[in-house]
């Protein structure tokens, strides 16, 4: 999760494709030109250890654009293929 928000961050579309499961990744990605991200909040984990092949994080990432506050919460869905964790969707709350 947090390397996802690193690349968000970043605009590093490459990383953010190749950390998305094939079953749900869009075939590209467009940023917001004028958002910069300010912070991650990992509110919650479930599942994901070295034994679990799915898991899900709930967090709060807060950004600005066009120097407007803004904050993006979710509880997002993984798993986990050749050792490797993908985002598979998430659902937004609030």
């Amino acid at each position: 999760m947090r390397s996802r928000y690193t690349a968000y961050a970043l605009k590093n579309s490459d990383y953010l494709l190749r950390s998305w499961h094939p079953d749900y990744r869009p075939a590209s990605i467009s940023f917001v030109s004028n958002q910069k991200w300010l912070g991650l909040k990992i509110k919650s984990v479930q599942d994901g250890g070295l034994d679990s092949d799915k898991g899900t994080v709930e967090f709060i990432a807060r950004f600005k654009v066009s120097g407007r506050a803004e904050r993006l919460h979710e509880v997002s869905r993984f798993e986990k293929q050749d050792d490797h964790w993908l985002y598979c969707d998430g659902e937004l709350l609030e």
